[in-house]
């Protein structure tokens, strides 16, 4: 019988807690011969899990001695799983009173979600929906269900980064829902309380409740962060000239490099939400207007003045008509310039997300629901005298496709051979221990690593892609389903 197979398996369980707003999280090591197990994250949280295996027992010993000592050094000490209690997460309290307006919307569908919805994205073939209950769905554009993704907790919001969706969790971790096998793609800190995020070109920008804008690239590796004059961030847009934080101090601009403060614009209240577009970004407050701030120089262009807190807010393509959601569910269209076109009721509650799409716009409600708005022009006019159609609710279907995030090798599909046209990757260890993935198929560049599940990594493992896209960032995508090559 081999040393290894003897050894008694040994764990070490530490936690750093900071009072207020700081630090509330764990770190536990366990060697048992020659593999180390960590696993870390927020307490209360299961956690995110990495597994190394190593030439010897006294080299497994020998790191995990290592990766201890570092995190005493930072102040973490030694604890008892359970005895601490976790940190609250903080749910966006708002209220929804009935609407003011005398008529309501043309609304051509609602799917009822069954919790209150936050996050929203709608592309060419569907609409994304996720929930407080860490339910996303996944309809067409005529309102059929196609699938739901099952995450761990609450969801924040849905953004796109070129054909990858992405979803913001509670639980501290982004997601990537491009595949039928979900994974976390981004760890954030266990002290950043997540508000909104945003990805560009694959950094997270992730805002906050203290109003931090912390950044991260697509390998989870901080880079740089920054502390906004205001707190309550539920704002972050990004593109190639800067990220625009807003807080209840107005919008921030900072270079996209974490080179410094571009430019400061205080707004009409609060921002409880933002937009943009390609020269201009959009701000709902809860002085209740949405304004239009230039990306170039933060000057205000124009103020939309609506009847109560502004919770959401969108434009059609180029900022023609802009559109704002209130706290007393009620719905509006501005031309570009300000003047007020129309104020109409939800019929189910206040939008806090909304986008617009081809003629329609597409609205997340406190009552949890997705609802789809006719907002062409004929469709408006009807509805300001009265005549509506009548909402078509959505059913789930019978047998709704359901996918979680693996958290574990064994809950990947393995097969024994690569299909035609796919691509085989393989996890590596560098030099300082961690595993990282690499293209083994030719026609790629092998220098490059790949965006990919942590919890399933194992050093020399194989697996196989149905395809690769490269990022600017220089790093690839995976696009399809992940599957072990045994």
């Amino acid at each position: 019988m081999s040393a290894a197979s003897t050894t008694v398996p040994t764990t070490t369980y530490l936690e750093l807690s900071q009072e207020g707003a700081g630090a509330h999280k764990f770190y536990e090591v366990t060697v048992d011969g020659l593999v180390v197990t960590v696993r870390y994250g927020r307490i209360g949280a299961a956690g995110q899990v990495q597994t190394s295996t190593f030439a010897t027992v006294a080299k497994a010993q020998a790191a995990a001695a290592k990766k201890v000592g570092e995190k005493v050094r930072k102040g973490y000490a030694p604890a008892v799983p359970g005895q601490r209690a976790p940190r609250a997460v903080t749910r966006r309290q708002v209220t929804s009173a009935p609407s003011t307006a005398r008529a309501v919307a043309p609304v051509l569908w609602r799917f009822r979600t069954g919790s209150s919805a936050f996050g929203i994205h709608v592309d060419d073939e569907r609409c994304w929906v996720g929930n407080q209950s860490g339910d996303v769905y996944t309809l067409d554009h005529e309102g059929g269900v196609l699938a739901r993704f099952s995450l761990p907790d609450g969801v924040k919001c849905l953004v796109a980064d070129d054909f990858w969706i992405y979803a913001g969790c509670d639980d501290g971790r982004v997601y990537d829902l491009s595949s039928k096998l979900p994974f976390a793609a981004y760890d954030i800190a266990a002290d950043v309380d997540i508000f909104w995020l945003d990805i560009h070109e694959g950094l997270l920008n992730v805002s906050d409740r203290d109003g931090r804008l912390t950044v991260i690239d697509h390998e989870d590796e901080h880079q740089w962060a920054r502390r906004s004059q205001g707190e309550h961030a539920w704002m972050v847009r990004a593109d190639d000239r800067a990220v625009y934080h807003g807080h209840h101090r107005g919008v921030t601009a900072y270079a996209p490099d974490g080179g410094g403060e571009l430019w400061h614009t205080p707004t009409r209240g609060g921002v409880l939400f933002g937009w943009q577009e390609d020269d201009a970004v959009y701000a709902g407050t809860a002085h209740r207007v949405v304004q239009r701030l230039a990306k170039a120089t933060g000057a205000i262009e124009a103020t939309y003045a609506c009847d109560s807190a502004v919770y959401s807010c969108a434009t059609s393509p180029g900022g023609r008509f802009v559109f704002a959601g209130d706290a007393s569910s009620s719905v509006y269209c501005f031309d570009q310039d300000g003047t007020r076109l129309w104020k109409l009721g939800t019929g189910g509650g206040s939008a806090l997300s909304m986008q617009y799409r081809d003629g329609r716009l597409y609205l997340v409600t406190t009552d949890g629901s997705l609802v789809c708005v006719d907002a062409s022009e004929a469709a408006i006019s009807a509805a300001q005298q009265g005549t509506v159609p009548a909402p078509r609710d959505v059913k789930l279907a019978a047998a709704l496709p359901t996918y979680e995030p693996a958290t574990a090798v064994a809950a990947v599909t393995t097969v024994t051979h690569a299909p035609a046209g796919s691509v085989v990757v393989e996890c590596v260890q560098d030099t300082g221990g961690r595993i990282r993935v690499h293209v083994v198929s030719g026609g790629y560049d092998t220098s490059w690593n790949v965006q990919f599940p942590r919890a399933i990594r194992q050093p020399g493992a194989r697996y196989v892609v149905d395809a690769l896209h490269a990022a600017a960032g220089g790093f690839y995508r995976v696009r399809g389903d992940i599957r072990r090559l045994q």
